[in-house]
């Protein structure tokens, strides 16, 4: 079972996409209220629901200060380090990478971003518990806390947006030109 729902702010704002799971998880909470349904649906032994596809939340959250924090999470070092190892420089999928500390924690090195990088599993097995000059590797750039949010990007625009999304984010953004292809960035959760 694949699909995504909007996530509205309390004031109606585009705020995220969840996967179906989680939109019945904050439904479920009480966080949320469903705005749109999609199609499909979930059966358990005690009833069939259709899954939310547009979801509000109860509590307003301030844009501000949501974009200030840079959470630290294995997604945002992948994204930050652009799916690459940073001692081999090649990219690999999630499955194939691991989160290498450059100090290790043996040497006393902490789990910060200027010390955790993305790794293939062969080059971290390679370092073991070494720093990279110890293990005679070089790292592909210093690893920096991000002054940026890490985004995903979803593709809205004329043929690709569905339109049950495309109804609240027009609201938000007059640039939505039915003939192009428009990019909206929402931050991932």
């Amino acid at each position: 079972m694949s699909g995504n729902a909007l996530v509205l702010n309390a004031s109606f704002e585009p705020l995220n996409f969840v996967c179906w799971q989680k939109a019945l998880q904050l439904l479920f909470q009480g966080k949320a209220e469903v705005v749109e349904e999609s199609e499909m649906v979930v059966r358990t032994v005690r009833f069939t629901m259709k899954i939310p596809a547009v979801l509000r939340l109860l509590t307003y959250i301030p844009l501000t200060r949501k974009r200030n924090i840079i959470r630290f999470s294995r997604e945002n070092i992948f994204l930050r380090d652009g799916f690459r190892c940073q001692y081999c420089k090649y990219r690999y999928s999630r499955g194939k990478l691991t989160l290498d500390h450059v100090i290790p924690v043996v040497q006393g090195g902490k789990k910060i971003w200027e010390n955790i990088v993305t790794s293939c599993k062969e080059c971290n097995q390679k370092k073991g518990g070494r720093t990279p000059a110890q293990a005679g590797i070089k790292l592909m750039q210093t690893p920096q806390r991000p002054n940026w949010l890490p985004k995903t990007l979803v593709q809205l625009g004329g043929k690709n947006s569905p339109d049950l999304f495309r109804k609240f984010i027009k609201y938000f953004s007059d640039q939505l030109d039915p003939e192009s292809e428009t990019e909206l960035v929402f931050s991932e959760e």
